[in-house]
């Protein structure tokens, strides 16, 4: 009895939020909607959408307050009301929409590792008055990275915090149970976040879940540690060649990579979506008849070789698995936060190796951060040298192969959000800032990307 009357209340309010304003009000509804064939325990509902879809998207949010303020320390959500402005169908908080270990300096609180723990980061960032906002303005996708869980997170890895070791699999369960608690997503153990979504004849996403069934990171065990500092090597796939032009600021550089780094990066026998999630998303993606194909991706997948054992490039036998297939699908693109950064190129097959660039021909646009610590201060910090990150993007991001990797555009030091339209005969992506505007990189505009459609 119970089970058929949530049936029928869930009918019931979605038939109701159909059909609560006359059809001409029904906004992108061009001919309005209907709720037809209604039983206790199905309905057929109907619309007619406009051919154009809008959506935007972000992530990596962090609204603590430094010790004995209230503010929030980043920022007051300033991305996400910009979001909320586009009147979009849908957005998307795509990873570490809470921080558990938080970066707010001078904050010495224990890393969140409970479900408890996790509530109260939930909690924390829901109390913003942006996000609340935007959760409830219109349709909205939610999606973890590593920050739901611990920083870097592979099930794979035990961690150690708070004078306590935790299991990898343990700590996973209870960020999963925490993740979904707050978040209203479809989520299985077989298939993890995993989920495709179709918007009408142009659009299909495709949310890839890059956590739950990851192989450990190549650095674990300390394979990667470099003999000078005892701690990973900054820049393990990096030739070096480049390496040692970037020694007068990374000493360490000078030193060579170990064989066995480089062979588990390379290892053919580590994943990071997994076999049955890596066949099943080529197999989808190649029968989607969506004229654009976009992929929502937790971290990038793009070359540029600085710390790699979180992303893609840590895991490269997958992702020339991922780029091999989909050589014969037209009109994809990646859609990726996680690095704090807007970066936006061609995901290639290589980039500085030997043969030089080899273009896969889809595009990455990454995003972000909403309320956390820039690339920038990232670089610099590790470096110990302010304007550290100002040098490697133009001597090293946006110069052209052989001497860096050429980025489209590069912004490391700016809060922002990606906003996409889609239409018919083309994609186009505008990376913007906390102001809602276009973003500049430097003297020349970032984007906005076009995607033409081809056939």
């Amino acid at each position: 009895m119970a089970r058929s009357l949530a049936r029928v209340l869930s009918l019931t309010v979605v038939c109701g939020l159909l059909l609560a304003a006359p059809a001409p009000a029904a906004g992108g509804f061009s001919f309005g909607v209907a709720a037809g064939e209604v039983t206790s325990s199905s309905a057929v509902l109907w619309a007619h959408a406009d051919a154009t879809v809008e959506f935007a998207y972000s992530g990596d949010t962090d609204f603590g307050a430094e010790p004995g303020q209230t503010a929030s320390y980043w920022n007051d959500g300033g991305v996400l009301r910009r979001m909320k402005a586009e009147r979009n169908a849908f957005n998307i908080h795509l990873g570490d929409t809470i921080y558990s270990d938080s970066e707010v300096p001078g904050l010495l609180e224990p890393i969140a590792l409970s479900v408890q723990q996790k509530w109260d980061k939930y909690k924390l960032n829901l109390g913003n008055p942006s996000l609340g906002a935007l959760r409830g303005a219109t349709g909205f996708y939610s999606h973890w990275d590593d920050h739901e869980f611990v920083n870097d997170f592979s099930p794979a890895e035990s961690t150690f915090s708070n004078n306590v070791t935790i299991d990898g699999h343990t700590l996973y369960q209870q960020g999963v149970k925490a993740f979904r608690d707050y978040a209203p997503v479809r989520w299985s153990a077989g298939s993890g976040l995993y989920r495709k979504v179709r918007w009408g004849r142009n659009l299909e996403l495709f949310f890839l879940d890059e956590r739950s069934f990851r192989s450990a990171k190549a650095d674990e065990g300390g394979v990667c540690n470099n003999p000078q500092t005892g701690q990973p090597d900054y820049a393990p796939t990096a030739p070096q060649s480049t390496r040692l032009a970037f020694a007068a600021f990374l000493p360490s550089f000078a030193e060579p990579v170990s064989q066995q780094c480089l062979d588990t990066i390379r290892s053919a026998d580590r994943t990071l979506l997994g076999g049955p999630q890596l066949a099943r998303f080529l197999r989808d993606v190649k029968r989607s008849t969506a004229r654009f194909k976009v992929v929502m991706n937790e971290v990038p997948i793009q070359q540029f070789y600085a710390l790699p054992y979180d992303r893609w490039e840590g895991y490269e036998a997958d992702r020339q698995r991922v780029l091999s297939g989909l050589r014969s699908v037209k009109n994809v693109v990646f859609l990726t936060t996680d690095d704090h950064a807007t970066l936006v190129n061609d995901v290639r097959f290589q980039t500085l190796e030997s043969g030089g660039p080899r273009d896969s021909g889809i595009l990455e646009v990454t995003v972000g951060p909403v309320a956390t610590g820039n690339l920038a201060l990232e670089v610099d910090s590790i470096t110990g040298r302010p304007g550290t990150a100002t040098l490697a993007d133009t001597v090293f991001f946006q110069t052209q192969p052989p001497a860096g990797v050429g980025m489209r555009c590069s912004v490391l030091d700016k809060f922002s959000y990606g906003e996409v339209k889609v239409t018919g005969k083309r994609l186009t992506f505008t990376p913007k800032g906390i102001d809602g505007r276009p973003q500049r990189d430097g003297s020349r505009p970032c984007g906005p990307f076009v995607l033409k459609f081809r056939r």
